[in-house]
């Protein structure tokens, strides 16, 4: 493609946002571009986040609302439906945008709230019920007064949004929203301006590391792909996400799916692939409805298919949906439930980029690691090496979750520390215990300590202390959570999700699973078998965590073990407790609570002894009652119905 003819492209594309022939003639120019942010509107605009998040929280009863508001007034404002700004914490988020002036958020907007809030703010008065969270700042627009900008804001303040920019800002599935903000243009440059082989070169010179945990160079991926000898190529998209705790790549997806589309059609052309699959988890319903809608838009505006805008470029993609088999996390795994087989890693070498889908050269990049890749080819190699840290370029999308205050999807530069993102962006911890650990993905099953908070988001830190940076989960836990207790779940989701191929991952984990499980259990007072059996388990472990770790097939049945390796190494001592003197300092693991009964508190009110499941309490109204510890199962529900604190636990 010459530089005319991409220009004409570029002025096509521009030309598509301004000239819709499928709106009425007389119209002419859109009037209102209206779901783009920091644009000045013509009429009032106001967008409800619709992600997962926001609907969870009651986000279709709040646009529902104010689309009924909207008819009873006969009011002339546009109503969007978008994406997740990050803030989950704050869903339902409502923005509200007039002529000349900057959009306005405002945070838990309940159904039953919009009529008083619509009746101020569309009145040109700020509510003073519900005053706004934060504003978008535009020097073309007039900034509102005593209202923080975004950046102010604690949560957003510590972040760096390059691959979040649009999210909860554009409406998802309007191409030209995304057009608007200089989407697909980095494809077009790139098809007119490199060769592939030019543009493996300039991922490799970025430095972009995949953001799936393994941290591998995309480039040199790339590369070996192009460079393999074969009729035809595959580009796959790893949309899967199934490591708990995390769900970014779905937010982003469903926040703005047409870079999606763009990155894989720039990875496509890269490596030489005339397909890409975007496989992806059917469960994610609302994700694959926008993905499906904003590739049906790029089809009709000629960005995908044959001899695209006559370059003689040919990409289709296609979206594949897969199971929530955690085991499609692995590439070998995935290509196989591509083909339609069962799916189960298979030995490597050879690697999918010499032999993938059909035997055919294939790559699989995830999510996050593919939104890198419009930014790099639109802005340059330089300008992405100017983030992050020497080693680690760019920037690391965590979900935040657990006991924060703040709790939801953030982007922040690689260099950050540990600390600031859970004091400064997740506004510390919502209770009175103190910190414990940051569980970073249970694929990798890696923990940050109170010693290692300082450790910043780097490959090569967390690599130094025996960690790893893992696919986005960013679990946050206080004192009150059994270290045991999680690795005996974690060991518990390793086996239910282990695909049985090979012996290491299929038996050892549910070894391991057994041994945890004695380890967490109060064995009985007179079978002095099933206490050495306990201890013998316990020595066992670590050898058995070993031999997992080095003679399975895959890497995640490879890192199954990791959780309960960096308990012993972080946590011994309640490892130690709960074998040696069968207790729990959290009170979690329910078979080593021992309850009892004050009879000094106890009123024999007999709520206790009503409620009990295994009838393991006796006595006499209104005389003390008694737990008989060979009936208790530990449940608690004593505890918890006790009026009088006269259930206590040893």
């Amino acid at each position: 493609m010459s530089v005319e003819t991409m220009q004409d492209t570029r002025q096509f594309l521009t030309n598509k946002v301004l000239l819709d022939p499928r709106r009425d003639e007389d119209a002419g120019i859109r009037k209102s571009l209206s779901y783009i942010a920091g644009e000045r509107v013509h009429n009032p605009m106001i967008y409800v986040g619709m992600g997962t998040c926001g609907r969870i929280a009651g986000a279709e009863r709040t646009f529902h609302a104010i689309k009924e508001y909207l008819e009873d007034q006969d009011a002339n404002v546009t109503l969007v439906e978008g994406g997740c700004v990050g803030l989950c914490k704050e869903e339902p988020i409502v923005d509200i945008q007039l002529p000349g002036k900057a959009r306005l958020s405002f945070g838990r907007v309940s159904h039953d709230q919009v009529q008083s809030l619509l009746d101020d703010i569309l009145n040109d008065n700020l509510p003073d019920a519900k005053p706004p969270q934060w504003q978008y700042p535009n020097p073309i627009l007039q900034k509102w007064e005593g209202i923080s900008t975004l950046q102010e804001h604690p949560f957003f303040s510590g972040q760096q949004r390059l691959l979040m920019e649009h999210c909860g800002v554009i409406d998802p599935v309007s191409i030209d929203s995304y057009i608007a903000k200089g989407g697909y243009w980095a494809f077009i440059d790139t098809i007119s301006s490199n060769t592939p082989a030019q543009v493996c070169g300039i991922i490799t010179e970025s430095g972009l590391s995949g953001r799936g945990g393994g941290g591998y160079p995309a480039g040199k991926k790339w590369l070996a792909a192009l460079e393999a000898v074969s009729d035809n190529k595959y580009m796959v998209c790893n949309a899967v996400e199934s490591d708990p705790g995390s769900y970014m790549n779905r937010a982003i997806i469903e926040s703005n799916p047409h870079r999606l589309i763009e990155a894989a059609l720039i990875a496509s052309y890269a490596i030489g692939a005339s397909k890409a699959f975007i496989f992806i988890r059917e469960e994610f319903s609302l994700a694959i409805a926008r993905l499906e809608e904003a590739l049906k838009q790029a089809r009709d505006y000629g960005i995908t298919g044959h001899h695209i805008f006559d370059s003689g470029v040919n990409i289709e993609v296609v979206i594949k949906k897969g199971a929530r088999a955690f085991v499609c996390g692995e590439e070998t795994a995935l290509n196989n439930s591509i083909e339609g087989k069962r799916a189960m890693p298979t030995s490597k070498p050879p690697y999918p980029a010499e032999q993938g889908l059909w035997q055919h050269p294939t790559i699989v990049n995830n999510v996050e690691t593919l939104y890198n890749v419009p930014l790099i080819m639109k802005n340059g190699v330089e300008w992405f090496r100017t983030t992050g840290t020497e080693k680690s370029n760019g920037t690391k999308v965590f979900t935040l979750s657990g006991r924060l205050q703040n709790y939801g999807t953030v982007e922040v530069p690689m260099g950050t520390s540990f600390r600031d993102i859970v004091y400064d962006i997740g506004g510390g911890l919502k209770s009175k215990q103190d910190f414990k650990a940051i569980v970073l993905g249970i694929n990798t099953g890696s923990y940050i300590t109170k010693e290692t908070l300082d450790t910043r988001v780097d490959f090569e830190e967390l690599k130094n202390i025996g960690g790893a940076l893992g696919s986005g989960a960013f679990v946050v836990l206080d004192t009150g959570v059994c270290m045991v207790d999680l690795a005996r779940f974690f060991t518990a989701f390793f086996k239910k999700e282990s695909c049985g191929k090979c012996i290491p991952c299929r038996e050892g984990t549910a070894r391991m699973l057994e041994i945890m499980e004695n380890a967490t259990r109060r064995p009985s007072e007179n079978n002095s078998f099933q206490t050495l059996e306990r201890f013998k388990g316990v020595m066992q472990l670590k050898s058995l965590a070993g031999v997992i770790s080095e003679t399975s097939l895959c890497s995640l049945g490879k890192s199954s073990p990791n959780a309960i390796l960096n308990t012993l190494k972080h946590f011994k001592q309640e490892f130690d407790a709960h074998i040696f003197e069968r207790k729990c300092s959290a009170n979690i693991c329910t078979d080593l609570r021992i309850y009892f009964i004050d009879v000094d508190a106890c009123t024999g009110c007999t709520a206790c002894f009503k409620k009990c499941p295994v009838d393991a309490i006796i006595g006499s109204p209104r005389y003390p009652h008694y737990i008989v510890q060979d009936k208790c199962i530990g449940c608690g529900t004593c505890f918890d119905v006790c009026k009088f604190n006269a259930v206590l636990i040893k």
